[in-house]
């Protein structure tokens, strides 16, 4: 057998993986495809939440006001987040079809587009964070800190959001295209660069003042803005699977139609469950500073142990939508359940490090009692209905991948504002649980959610739509 034909070993696929590759995700066999693609997007996920976990390490050493002012600002990103997501699952989609069928300029037009989107949708939301930072904080219940020194922490994070949509978006168009290594390396720099600033920005260091919470804001949108210079330069030499943008940058209304028509569907879904977490965030403000500052590191624990899980379900879809566009709607509905079933060991994995170790693991983060005891018992419950998420998010990513953004909408604003919101409120105060009605109007919304998402995956009706 020459080396032409025989299979990679493991440990050349793994080489590959992190190096980035030119395989076919359409022809190769299918669990060589999940491992070339699931490793950088695993990669990518954990060290984009590394920037969440790093920042509320050290701002968390400036009292529970500092986080909480972290948490409440957390509620305003979260719907950008909803936006550069939405955006970033309809590029993916498309850029993943064109792929598939083999007509990369018009993949590369569509990622022009979409970078000029992110743009146009950024301006705006950077002059309101900026000019209304301390109002949009009381407007969430804020304590005086947080309205008189925070605000700036708000600024900076809201100011400067280009950043945050185009990381987003533009590792949206490497995923599309089968170029998940190049996401990952974007990310190793932007983190390396917020990690080593974090410290110096926020305690200062030598001629550097110590900017405490600001320090915290400044340090990631450092990191993060060189990320997307990194982006902008590979776009423009071309990547393993993309061709240089540099011959497509103009104007092309059609094809910028289509993405925004496409993630409407994703912002939406987005925006109900970001949404229904900013209606969370306002009760648990309503209860105490405490409740918050406990509710927000859980949340970044959260986000944090879910990456390499996200990570998995973006490699579904990338390989539904290529596959679909290659005609081989059979492929991609195997490589669904594959993943699937990897992310429910995974999470069952985690799952059992939040039972166990729940306290421990928030009073990483901090020394406060109360913050401990509040954390660590959102983490307890999570734990019960944890390996629901690894479905769910690969049921999710699968309609996302197939270019159906619109049935998990709906599914989401279903259980998210008709179910959660009202159960976490009513558990919460009329009932008297406080805090911990919240946690359980969660864990029961939310289990649910998965359940029916990955039933309704099952009827396959995702196989037929077009973008």
């Amino acid at each position: 057998m020459t080396a032409l034909t025989e299979t990679p070993s493991l440990w050349q696929d793994l080489r590959a993986a992190l190096r980035g590759t030119r395989a076919d995700y359409t022809r190769i066999p299918l669990k060589r495809a999940v491992f070339l693609l699931a490793i950088p997007m695993m990669l990518e996920l954990v060290l984009e939440s590394t920037f969440a976990v790093v920042d509320i390490f050290f701002v968390a050493k400036l009292g529970a006001s500092a986080v909480a002012t972290v948490g409440l600002t957390e509620t305003y990103l979260f719907l950008l987040y909803s936006v550069a997501m939405g955006l970033a699952m309809a590029v993916t989609a498309i850029v993943a079809r064109r792929i598939g069928e083999k007509r990369g300029d018009d993949a590369a037009v569509s990622a022009v587009q979409a970078i000029l989107l992110a743009v146009l949708i950024a301006l705006p939301v950077s002059v309101a964070g900026i000019v209304w930072a301390q109002d949009l904080l009381r407007l969430m219940g804020a304590d005086a800190w947080a309205v008189e020194q925070g605000y700036r922490y708000t600024q900076w994070m809201l100011g400067g959001n280009a950043v945050i949509l185009l990381l987003f978006v533009i590792n949206g168009v490497f995923r599309g295209a089968g170029d998940a290594a190049a996401a990952m390396r974007v990310l190793w720099v932007a983190n390396a660069i917020n990690i080593v600033l974090d410290p110096i920005l926020i305690f200062g260091l030598g001629p550097v003042p110590a900017m405490g919470i600001e320090g915290a804001a400044i340090a990631t949108n450092i990191g993060r803005g060189t990320g997307v210079a990194m982006q902008l330069w590979i776009l423009a030499r071309g990547s393993e699977h993309l061709r240089g943008i540099l011959g497509a940058l103009r104007w092309d209304g059609p094809t910028l139609f289509n993405i925004a028509r496409t993630s409407i569907g994703g912002i939406g879904q987005m925006l109900v469950a970001m949404a229904a977490w900013v209606f969370l965030m306002r009760i648990l403000a309503s209860v105490s500073t405490e409740a918050v500052a406990g509710a927000t590191i859980a949340m970044r624990v959260m986000m944090f142990t879910l990456m390499p899980a996200w990570g998995m379900s973006n490699a579904a879809a990338t390989l539904v939508g290529q596959n679909l566009g290659a005609g081989e709607a059979a492929r991609a509905e195997a490589a669904v359940w594959r993943i699937g079933w990897m992310n429910m060991a995974f999470t069952l994995a985690v799952s059992v490090a939040f039972f166990v170790w729940h306290d421990a693991i928030v009073g990483f983060f901090t020394a406060d009692a109360t913050v401990i005891a509040i954390g660590g018992e959102w983490l307890s419950i999570l734990a019960y209905s944890y390996f629901v998420y690894g479905w769910w998010m690969v049921a999710v990513q699968a309609f996302n991948g197939a270019g159906d953004t619109m049935t998990p909408t709906w599914i989401n604003l279903v259980f998210f504002w008709l179910i959660q919101i009202p159960l976490a409120w009513t558990l919460a105060i009329p009932l008297g649980w406080a805090e911990s009605g919240v946690f359980w109007g969660v864990f029961i919304s939310e289990t649910a959610v998965g359940v029916f998402t990955l039933w309704l995956f099952s009827r396959g009706r995702w196989k037929t739509v077009r973008v």
